[in-house]
């Protein structure tokens, strides 16, 4: 008879586990192993910030460890992967593309994603826009020039890459390729051209109790109020998806140490009578699905975090673009971190353990060799840590090379 009852040790093995992140892989990546890491994960965020590797890579190396970054833009180019919005920008797998397709019949639904009197407004213009790529191809927004005299700024975006985010939003024009992390864009009929609304097309009810029925098995483990986040739903029904799914013996209540009722999804049944051990240390994106819902984190790992990018810099507490450390199967950290690509050196600023968290040797082990795996993927040839917190002090080196011999 399984137990009821799950240590939070337990529970976090669960969740770790659906996202491929309680063990290590063992052998070199294949192109195969990226795609069923983001199949697993159901959804692979975007983020452009590059003070190291861009996100998604980042979020798949913690997965994969050392890989060709170039295999993500093949999947996309290759159209196993499609870009839309989900969580938030997401690269989906392409069979998931019914899920996605009733938002982009309703953009409006997506607020400042899809603006229609900006369509209205320019409705001849984007015409032309739309006839010039199906006689010419693909275009970016850089092959278009920015009006004269129009100042630069985050949001100010010249008129012909509003009328290609409009047209993304709207499902008309889906992302071809990236060139240097660009989107290259098409019309969806070239991409898709077998794809027809009124054979293919989930309704808004289906297509979200599939989201649901993803994001659970993609948790493993989940409070209610941790589903409608994966795929930023409102007004989900998460407890009609509940009452069915348990009624299916699909999904398990469970009652997890100072958490109380939690839910299991199926896919993992067999480690709730076989727990295993967390084995794996990685640096985490701050857009990795581990805690990219702040409140999940903070409640299954006890790990309260914060993105300060867009925090002054004299209110941040830890600083630009902080890393979450994972630890066989713990959050017990965070750095500051910068690639230095000139120089070929991982600068970490900053670094922080949890309040209690314990020096193990495996600790002491673990972290110097995923730092050098990290840096040894980005290309750089050392590590240089600038400040280290007191109890790791003279316990770890402050620099040191990224060679073959420094494992």
């Amino acid at each position: 008879m399984i137990s009821s009852d799950l240590s939070l040790n337990h529970a976090r093995q669960l969740q770790l586990a659906a996202q491929g992140l309680l063990r290590p892989l063992r052998r070199k990546a294949l192109f195969d192993d990226l795609l069923a890491s983001i199949r697993q994960m159901s959804l692979l965020q975007i983020d452009t910030i590059h003070v190291v590797a861009r996100s998604p890579y980042l979020v798949l190396f913690s997965r994969l460890g050392d890989y060709p970054p170039e295999w993500l833009e093949q999947a996309l180019a290759q159209k196993q992967l499609f870009e839309y919005w989900a969580h938030e920008a997401c690269f989906i797998p392409i069979e998931d593309y019914p899920l996605l397709r009733h938002r982009m019949l309703n953009p409006a639904a997506l607020g400042w994603k899809y603006n229609q009197a900006w369509m209205d407004q320019h409705h001849q213009e984007i015409t032309g826009l739309l006839e010039h790529i199906r006689e010419r191809g693909p275009v970016r927004s850089a092959d278009f020039d920015a009006p004269p005299g129009q100042k630069p700024g985050w949001w100010s975006w010249k008129p012909h890459k509003r009328h290609l985010e409009n047209l993304f939003s709207a499902g008309e024009l889906m992302v071809t390729e990236r060139r240097n992390f660009q989107r290259v864009y098409d019309l969806r009929q070239k991409i898709m051209p077998q794809w027809d609304d009124r054979l293919h097309a989930l309704s808004e009810e289906d297509a979200v109790q599939q989201m649901l029925e993803r994001s659970a098995a993609s948790l493993g483990i989940f409070h209610p109020s941790w589903l409608a986040d994966y795929y930023r739903l409102k007004r989900a029904p998460v407890a009609t998806y509940l009452a069915q799914r348990l009624e299916q013996g699909l999904v398990r209540a469970v009652q997890v140490e100072k958490l109380g009722e939690l839910y299991v999804h199926h896919t993992r049944y067999s480690q709730l009578e076989n727990p295993q051990t967390a084995t794996h240390t990685a640096i985490l994106s701050p857009f990795d699905p581990l805690v990219w819902h702040r409140k999940r984190a903070s409640e299954l790992f006890n790990f309260d975090y914060r993105l300060e990018c867009y925090t002054p810099e004299a209110k941040r507490q830890f600083g630009y673009f902080v890393l979450p450390i994972l630890h066989r199967g713990a959050l017990k950290g965070r750095l500051d971190a910068r690639m230095l690509r000139k120089e070929r050196v991982l600068q970490v600023r900053g670094l922080w353990l949890e309040p209690g968290t314990r020096i193990s040797q495996q600790l002491l082990d673990d972290l110097p060799r995923a730092l050098t795996n990290f840096a040894r993927w980005q290309g750089a040839e050392s590590v240089r840590l600038e400040a280290l917190p007191p109890e790791l002090a003279h316990r770890l080196p402050t620099v040191w090379s990224t060679g073959p011999d420094s494992d």
